[in-house]
């Protein structure tokens, strides 16, 4: 059944701004050329989605929609600042410089509070003609008012992923409530009617396996990469550019110390590399601290410096032309999630695919002792594969249970400076949440797990395990060295004693030498079901 959208009123007519004809021609100038992917002749429509003042101008991130469909987001120079969500029509002027006009630029009004356009409550059929292929996420479910003869609608909002309007809000009504960040295809029927395209589960679950299979056999340790930065120092063979790239990568990783606190735990996660593409999609600029973000910058300038048959190869094991550079960073989204997001997390009830944690690490040591530019570019694409290996293991461990409870997971990496050496962190954090007609309102019934696992010397790798629900905590540790096990159950009592004073019901406490079993279930989640059951 289609899924009727909203009837809310189309938007009126835009007024025409008294400095349009002053911004109607403009010429951008680019951080980095488009290569091939404008040639001359050719024009490509752009929505402004983000604008920041420099002393000399205005910096413009926009979202590049070639004739062909393809996207692309670029960064440039323009002398006159635009409002987010301005469309424009450009064209190739030189290598750097494109010739601008101004087509559409909205009103106070339009943009909302905070500059947000307000979600889409009709389609415009000679941008998206019926028939159009829809991708999107779902940001939001709520039921709306009704009688109790009458059948149960909920308003969904939608962020659109493809079309030119990616990066926009939908607003729809559909008989179903959609799990929030389940991912979905429609077909345009009309201006106010989709139709939803459920797909067998078994496609898409095989497809995300091939996916996280192929990332995981490219990926490589973050600190070889690391510690081969720092071995390079300050090569000849390094350019300026080359150099910055290093400095601000290497700068931007927190120190352990920083992890003292829950302000620079949060830090940590949000630049963990792991939110790059929902910023992108979302419009907003890449956090300078973002590490995928520097990971790729640092990999566009490398390659033009690595041989062809390296180069080559680089390219064709990322994902999505992942190394198109700092100015076409929404490339770093993995092929396989940009085309297939309308079919995962459509069928609730599929079986997660795989997914190892802690990630082992699966790259030749000798890369990082030669530490010439080949091998930095090496390294430097497998870190890239790690970070897109937890995205890929957060997204297949993200399901609709059978009992209607949510799932969310999110895995990710965070390197931490400690003293001379590289310590990586891997963190998976899983929330779950009933289904919002079995919930008490007068209870927390969302339960959280949080796993750690690092190797930090001289008390070698450990693996940590947290469960959370009702305001209770239980924790699980395990060390492989018999040494650390003892000091850290020695010290179990100073840790509940924490634990209490930050308000939380402390459960059971333990630390044990070895690892940790695995299965389905850790012993902590079914001590946690035995006492709640």
């Amino acid at each position: 059944m289609p899924s009727e959208i909203g009837a809310s009123r189309p938007l009126p007519p835009m007024p025409t701004p008294r400095s349009a004809q002053s911004s109607a021609e403009l010429t951008l100038k680019l951080a980095q050329s488009l290569g091939d992917l404008l040639p001359p002749g050719e024009k490509a429509n752009a929505e402004v989605l983000a604008v920041r003042e420099t002393p000399v101008n205005f910096q413009l991130l926009l979202r590049l929609t070639m004739a062909s469909g393809q996207q692309a987001l670029v960064v440039a120079d323009s002398p006159q600042a635009l409002p987010k969500g301005s469309t424009l029509e450009l064209a190739t002027l030189t290598q750097t410089n494109l010739a601008a006009t101004l087509i559409n630029q909205p009103s106070i009004s339009q943009l909302g509070l905070g500059g947000r356009q307000p979600p889409l409550g009709s389609l415009d059929l000679d941008l998206l003609p019926v028939g159009t292929l829809l991708q999107g996420k779902v940001d939001s479910s709520q039921l709306l008012a009704q009688n109790k003869a009458e059948q149960a609608i909920y308003k969904v909002l939608v962020t659109l992923l493809n079309t030119p309007l990616a990066g926009r809000q939908l607003s729809i009504e559909s008989p179903n409530p959609l799990p929030l960040n389940s991912l979905l295809s429609a077909r345009v029927q009309d201006q106010n009617a989709l139709q939803f395209l459920p797909l067998d589960s078994r496609l898409d679950q095989l497809e995300l396996t091939r996916q996280l299979s192929a990332q995981q056999g490219r990926q490589g340790p973050l600190e070889s990469l690391f510690s081969a930065l720092q071995g390079a120092g300050r090569s000849p063979a390094m350019s300026p550019e080359m150099h910055q790239a290093v400095d601000k990568l290497l700068a931007a990783l927190p120190d352990i110390r920083q992890l003292s606190d829950a302000k620079g735990v949060a830090q940590a996660l949000q630049h963990s590399g792991a939110f790059l593409e929902a910023q992108l999609l979302r419009g907003a600029e890449p956090l300078p601290q973002d590490l995928k973000a520097n990971l790729l910058r640092l990999i566009a300038q490398l390659l033009p410096a690595a041989p062809n048959g390296t180069a080559a190869g680089v390219l064709g094991n990322l994902s999505g032309n992942a190394l198109a550079g700092a100015s076409n960073l929404a490339q770093s989204l993995p092929a396989f999630v940009r085309n297939a997001l309308g079919v995962l997390g459509q069928t609730g009830g599929r079986t997660a695919a795989p997914a190892s944690f802690p990630l082992p690490s699966r790259l030749a040591h000798q890369l990082e002792e030669e530490g010439d530019l080949e091998s930095l570019l090496k390294l430097a694409a497998a870190a890239v594969s790690r970070l897109q290996t937890h995205q890929l293991s957060s997204l297949a461990q993200s399901d609709v249970l059978p009992d209607g409870t949510l799932l969310n997971t999110w895995q990710m990496e965070i390197p931490m400076r400690h003293q001379h050496q590289w310590v990586p962190l891997q963190v998976r954090i899983q929330q779950e949440e009933k289904p919002a007609s079995e919930r008490d309102p007068q209870q927390q019934d969302t339960l959280w797990r949080v796993e750690l696992a690092f190797d930090l010397e001289p008390l070698g790798p450990m693996q940590v395990q947290a469960t959370l629900a009702h305001g209770s905590i239980a924790s699980q540790m395990w060390a492989e060295h018999a040494s650390t096990a003892s000091l850290v159950d020695r010290e179990l009592g100073t840790l509940r004693q924490r634990l209490n004073d930050a308000g939380l019901t402390v459960g059971e406490l333990s630390c044990s030498q070895g690892k940790p079993p695995q299965g389905p279930r850790t012993s902590v989640e079914q001590r946690w079901v035995d006492e709640t059951a």
